[in-house]
């Protein structure tokens, strides 16, 4: 009898320390955050004591994109972000929601993203893709976008000299090859019709994918196209993984997506561990991404790397390094379609500075100030991210706002790019003449890749090739918003066409 109890007692205290905890941190620590946030007067949605506002968050998004807006207009927080919108119009700014038990609060004021993104004393953590939701790691939560602390620092000093601006330009002409090779499809598509349809989304995904796998890989498009596939079905998933509650060994649950995802997963890396072995002598020897990475992990110092981390890089730089330059031609390329008489000026511009058949090269690329205007304007009115987020390590003020320790600060991209009060009354419409030689404006205001030690580290390149890719386009083509085309910006991961971007194109 006494070994029975002794036995049930032992059972009863594992289970209450399994238990104790849970509670404290599902229940207890987000009830005392939202208490002090409330004495602020900072409100949000009523949240469900397990979920959150998840289930709101996916109804607000699901109803925002049933249906293209109306007309190609460029005031599409409401669709892209519906939270921006709908929430602070109910409860003001700041606000506050909920994912799970992690609040999000929601600060659109410039000053205080310049102060949470700049901050370099370690108050602001980057924090970890998806939160405490390993599922929403998968795609590229171990890279450099999804780690932080000193694994962040030290991938981030292995891999920035391979996107310093120097080398950047020395990739021009392999970049000018596979702009010319797309181009040259786009002519034998239309050689027989004066004007015919590409949806240019399509083209300049499957251009960036072929510039991001030679410059940082040393391989093609093709060789890392399985790659590319596979992580197109994998952000679904992430994206799911990201607004739902993940309750703690939910992963390890045999269900029909959780087995996909653990295939998808294995696959990809299973992909990428051929490619390091097929190109990585060759690479050692480019100081390219891949390169730079194969020494790091032949070193004995503190700059090592890990083959596993070398591939977690290398699904983090297949992904971004893909998404972002191509969504920035695509939109950049839309807004021309749209906006006739700046398609004009950036032509006039590059035939002046390249004439009409020569390759922008590292010395005139500077000098095309107009396209880089409207690629300023277009990262404004539809960045890649529309959101970035920092997680307060310890109690802090920041003007009037007192944030918890553990409060993940939310800043607004999108909403903040689309301010009338920092942009004016003009706020939402193409303006490339904002970004003009001379004018500046608050650091906290335009931040498409992100400001201060985190920023975005592959800017430099796709700056560069978004340039040259624009210019090129513009050398030998017109082109018009098509008829088919259905304005639909939708976030998913990155901001994207929902429904492709049809443009009509014409040879010049």
């Amino acid at each position: 009898m006494g070994a029975l109890a002794a036995l049930l007692l032992t059972g009863l205290l594992a289970a209450l320390a399994y238990v104790l905890p849970l509670v404290h941190s599902l229940l207890w620590v987000p009830h005392r955050l939202e208490c002090r946030l409330r004495r602020q007067g900072i409100r949000g949605p009523p949240r469900s004591l397990i979920s959150g506002n998840g289930a709101d968050y996916a109804a607000l998004t699901a109803a925002a994109q049933s249906a293209p807006l109306a007309s190609f207009h460029h005031g599409v927080v409401s669709r892209v972000a519906p939270q921006y919108r709908v929430w602070p119009a109910r409860y003001g700014w700041p606000f506050v929601f909920w994912l799970g038990p992690r609040a999000r609060l929601v600060v659109s004021d410039p000053e205080v993203a310049k102060a949470v993104l700049t901050d370099s004393t370690g108050t602001f953590n980057k924090g970890s893709i998806g939160g405490g939701n390993p599922q929403a790691r998968q795609l590229m939560g171990e890279g450099l976008v999804g780690l932080s602390g000193e694994t962040w620092a030290h991938h981030r000093r292995v891999i920035a000299p391979a996107f310093n601006m120097e080398r950047v330009k020395g990739w021009l002409p392999e970049i000018s090859a596979m702009v010319s090779s797309m181009l040259h499809k786009w002519e034998v598509e239309g050689e027989t019709r004066a004007e015919f349809e590409i949806d240019v989304h399509k083209g300049f995904h499957t251009l960036s994918g072929d510039v991001i796998s030679c410059v940082a890989f040393g391989s093609s498009y093709e060789e890392g196209k399985r790659v590319f596939q596979l992580q197109e079905e994998q952000t679904q998933l992430v994206i799911l993984a990201m607004r739902t509650f993940y309750f703690p060994g939910f992963r390890f649950i045999p269900t029909k997506k959780n087995r996909r995802r653990h295939s998808l997963n294995r696959e990809i890396r299973n992909s990428l561990r051929k490619l390091i072995e097929i190109n990585g002598l060759k690479c050692e020897d480019s100081k390219n991404l891949l390169g730079l990475m194969l020494l790091a992990s032949k070193t004995d110092n503190g700059f090592k790397m890990e083959v596993e981390e070398i591939i977690d890089e290398c699904k983090t730089f297949y992904f971004a390094g893909k998404e972002t330059t191509a969504n920035l031609l695509t939109w950049a390329t839309l807004l021309l379609a749209l906006h006739k008489e700046w398609q004009d000026k950036a032509r006039d511009e590059v035939h002046q500075v390249c004439g009409k058949h020569k390759h922008p090269s590292a010395d005139n690329l500077s000098s095309l100030k107009i396209v880089n205007m409207v690629l300023k304007e277009t990262l404004r009115l539809y960045p890649p991210a529309v959101f970035v987020t920092r997680t307060a390590t310890r109690d802090v003020k920041l003007g009037k706002l007192d944030i918890p320790a553990g409060t993940q600060v939310n800043l607004p991209i999108i909403d903040i790019h689309h301010d009338v009060d920092i942009w004016g009354v003009s706020a939402e419409e193409f303006d490339p003449s904002r970004f003009a030689d001379g004018k500046s404006y608050h650091l906290g205001a335009y931040f498409p890749f992100g400001i201060g030690p985190a920023i975005c580290i592959g800017q430099n390149l796709a700056m560069v090739e978004a340039k040259l890719a624009l210019a090129m386009v513009l050398q030998r083509f017109a082109f018009d918003v098509s008829p088919s085309y259905l304005h639909a910006p939708m976030h998913a991961l990155t901001l994207q066409p929902q429904y492709g971007a049809q443009v009509l194109v014409r040879k010049i």
